[in-house]
């Protein structure tokens, strides 16, 4: 399916929805959920003929925001673990102008690292530039939320590969 990801953890599967994860998370930043979600159903296969275990993943990754960050954590427990490190010298500087942007994940696991790239065409010039906007008006900030909820519908039906593109270190 393209709403869930399975990791493993002391050998048991453990399967977790976008529902999930972005209970979880809280809900304010759905298309971040997205992200992280895809970013791993891009990268795990590549990393193992089988679900991973959770606790051996690494993942280093110039995506700073919350969404992402909350969707590798309940799925890997990166965070918790200390095993998530932030480096937004992986990315451009912005998304539309620098691609990729933040929207890199480098994922290692036994050995193995897989960096995972967004695709162009998949942020929105408008979603980046209110996002980095100081000081919004309510409208704005309103148009902001909901270009965070539209990105995450627009995304989640897609296959991983429609967005991302993995390949093997």
């Amino acid at each position: 399916m393209h709403d869930t990801i399975t990791v493993r953890e002391g050998g048991k599967n453990l399967t977790f929805t976008f529902a999930d994860i972005n209970a979880y998370h809280g809900g304010g930043f759905p298309g971040g959920v997205v992200h992280g979600l895809k970013a791993m159903q891009a990268a795990f296969p590549l990393l193992a003929d089988t679900p991973p275990e959770r606790r051996e993943i690494t993942v280093v990754t110039a995506f700073p925001g919350p969404g992402g960050r909350d969707a590798i954590e309940m799925a890997t427990r990166v965070l918790t673990d200390g095993r998530l490190t932030v480096d937004r010298s992986l990315g451009g500087k912005d998304v539309i102008s620098d691609p990729p942007g933040p929207y890199v994940w480098r994922f290692t696991y036994r050995g193995k690292t897989v960096e995972v790239r967004i695709k162009p065409g998949h942020v929105r010039e408008e979603f980046v530039t209110l996002g980095a906007k100081k000081d919004k008006t309510e409208d704005e900030t309103a148009r902001h939320e909901a270009l965070k909820v539209e990105m995450a519908e627009r995304l989640l039906p897609l296959p991983a590969g429609d967005i991302y593109v993995a390949k093997v270190l």
